[in-house]
């Protein structure tokens, strides 16, 4: 079963039982189980956790260097069945050293063995007493278990979609640790087995450095720690374990357990294998492994699990808007803003504007659009007066609307300017011999179009230039007028989607605009609409946006997947389904998909002719910076399986 790239993964903080393999064999393989019955594919357990971390000159033991190295062999023979891959941590005694290694098991097999390189030998850490390093090591290959098994940290291991590096606790903390070259020769996913203490403020480092190593690498990162049963003679050991994606933590365990702890998480290999594909200087690097001395061992297909049923990893509804607690919302937002801002800043400062000229319609797009360029006239040291804001009421517009647009303007003290559009129009359908009560495209398109010549003959006459209101999910889908609104002298919304305009326009009632508040809670809350099309009698309006395009929740969540990561639009679907599950089903979900692809395809026309416009998230539409595609691209190749 294609399973779009994710591959299923596990780490595991056993109970351990200090210098007794047997019973931490018992527990491992319990664990192990249970992996596999969660259909997993790779288990990752802590470094040395057949014997325990804390054995100390117990290594000189010949029993228990015997006891850990039958303990590997029953491991693999009690995990042959399960097709997955474990990792597991013991010590190795090779021409009279010992070394501290990562055993990878698979298939009832040693695939290889991964010497730890950096062994800690400082404060706590007296490593290098028992231990020698994986660069003492001379050759390539060791007998163990009746089999000649491949060694060395130059090793990787191939598994379905993933290519598995493996480095132990101190390789990662070093300024260039093994995982570095690992990734340069192609793994994507690392796995890190290790025994790490804790002490006050080590667990946000570690969280810190193991994020910042798997965005820097573009890969996974499995990692865990001893916990429970080592020797609290003079340490404490808690038993952490992380699961990252390029810098994304997906799993996170609770530490100081008395019991066993797992995590699960479903890692996105083919996402990451495309962010390396765009990233220009890990392309310059990569050598899969040719020049550099790594090997690659076929370890064979993952386990085969039906994704189409629980996906182990969170899928955010809205990716766009930033997520986190409070603070963290309002520093994103507030950095959007002064992206924003600058930017118009610099345009008017640059042209010698007299003045900035917007069409106020009372909806949200215009709402940021003005919020943006009142705070970039305060921080010019322009008086507001100098911003013209013009409703331009047509066939559509409502009192709700015309009213919030003109109480915001005189609030915020810029000029005001009301010109109806109506006489012009009518006019305009007469003289191209358009019967008014046909309500279709044209009718739409001629006040559109109406509306965007005042605005720029009034920034002409003004001496400034027309500030642009639309935003980056409309450019999407289309969903503005040729030559119309699609069109501006500086678009500051060009690359903030819908549902992240209604969360600026929030922040900036709550932080910036205090006086404002109740109108622009009021338009956040007014429904969505172009206001093209006359209203109910009693002066509702009618003509609603996502009624025709769909909802803009999913179509953002659709172009962020498409655009970002560039995923198969099955694979759109089923992270649709897992975020929003509950709100929309399936043949909704697939219904508005339908419709995104055939709109992004059929209006890239709009998308080459773009005004200028700041970039602020990782998503772009403008022509010269981030997307360039023909205007006559078919979209069946997209469209086929849905």
């Amino acid at each position: 079963m294609d399973n779009y790239g994710f591959i299923r993964v596990a780490a595991f903080s056993p109970r351990v039982f200090l210098a007794q393999p047997e019973l931490n064999t018992a527990e491992i393989v319990r664990l192990a189980a249970e992996a596999a019955g969660r259909g997993v594919s790779v288990a990752v357990f802590p470094e040395l956790c057949v014997c325990g971390y804390t054995c100390a000159d117990l290594f000189a033991q010949q029993n228990l260097l015997d006891a850990s190295e039958k303990a590997v062999l029953d491991i693999a023979k009690a995990t042959a069945a399960s097709g997955m891959m474990v990792a597991v941590g013991a010590p190795l005694r090779i021409a009279g050293r010992l070394y501290n290694c990562s055993f990878i098991l698979k298939g009832g097999k040693v695939l290889g063995i991964v010497p730890k390189t950096y062994l800690p030998n400082a404060a706590e850490f007296y490593e290098m007493r028992w231990f020698a390093s994986a660069t003492e090591l001379k050759q390539a290959s060791v007998p163990f278990g009746g089999e000649d098994v491949p060694i060395g940290v130059k090793m990787l291991f191939r598994l379905g979609p993933a290519v598995v590096g493996v480095e132990i606790c101190q390789d990662l903390w070093v300024p260039v640790p093994p995982s570095s070259y690992a990734a340069l020769a192609g793994a994507n996913l690392i796995l890190n087995l290790s025994a790490s203490n804790e002490a006050l403020c080590k667990h946000d480092y570690r969280k810190l450095l193991v994020s910042s190593t798997s965005a820097r690498l573009n890969a996974a990162y499995v990692y865990c720690s001893c916990g429970y049963g080592e020797s609290t003679t003079d340490l404490v050991w808690a038993g952490s374990s992380l699961i990252y994606e390029n810098g994304s933590l997906l799993a996170e365990n609770e530490r100081f357990s008395r019991e066993s702890t797992a995590i699960y998480a479903d890692v996105d290999v083919q996402r990451l294998d495309g962010v390396r594909a765009r990233n220009v200087n890990f392309r310059d690097d990569y050598d899969g492994g040719e020049s550099s001395g790594f090997s690659i061992i076929d370890a064979g297909s993952s386990v085969d699990t039906d994704f189409g049923g629980e996906l182990l990893r969170n899928v955010e509804a809205h990716p766009f808007v930033p997520g986190g607690d409070p603070e963290a919302l309002a520093a994103r937002c507030r950095e959007i803003l002064s992206i924003q801002v600058l930017a118009l800043c610099n345009r008017l400062e640059f042209i010698g504007c007299k003045t900035a000229v917007l069409g106020i319609s009372g909806g949200l797009d215009s709402t940021l659009a003005l919020l943006v360029t009142v705070l970039a006239a305060d921080k010019l040291g322009w008086e507001r007066s100098r911003i013209v804001g013009v409703t331009m009421p047509g066939f559509g517009t409502t009192a709700r609307t015309k009213g919030n647009a003109e109480i915001l303007m005189e609030r915020l003290g810029i000029t005001s300017r009301c010109i109806s559009i109506v006489p012009a129009a009518k006019q305009h359908l007469d003289d191209i011999g358009h019967d008014i009560s046909v309500h279709d495209t044209t009718y739409e398109n001629a006040q559109a179009r109406e509306r965007t010549q005042i605005l720029m003959d009034l920034a002409g006459e003004l001496g400034g230039i027309v500030v642009g209101t639309g935003d980056l999910s409309e450019l999407a889908l289309g969903w503005c007028t040729y030559n119309g609104d699609h069109m501006s002298m500086y678009g500051v919304n060009a690359s903030i989607p819908k549902t992240l305009v209604r969360t600026l326009v929030k922040f900036a009632a709550d932080c910036h605009f205090d006086d404002c508040g109740d109108v622009l809670y009021d338009i956040i809350d007014t429904p969505i609409s172009p206001e093209l099309l006359p209203g109910t009698a009693d002066g509702k309006i009618l003509q609603v946006t996502e009624d025709v395009v769909g909802p803009y929740e999913l179509h953002d969540f659709f172009l962020y997947n498409v655009m970002r990561w560039g995923f198969v639009p099955e694979k759109v679907l089923l992270l649709a389904r897992k975020a929003f599950e509950g709100v929309y089903t399936e043949e909704v979900i697939r219904k508005w998909l339908r419709v995104f692809y055939r709109r992004f395809f059929a209006q890239q026309f709009k998308r080459s002719c773009m005004p200028d416009g700041p970039k602020v998230g990782s998503v772009s539409l403008s022509p010269r910076g981030d997307w360039r595609m023909p205007s006559d691209a078919y979209s069946a190749l997209w469209t086929k399986d849905l």
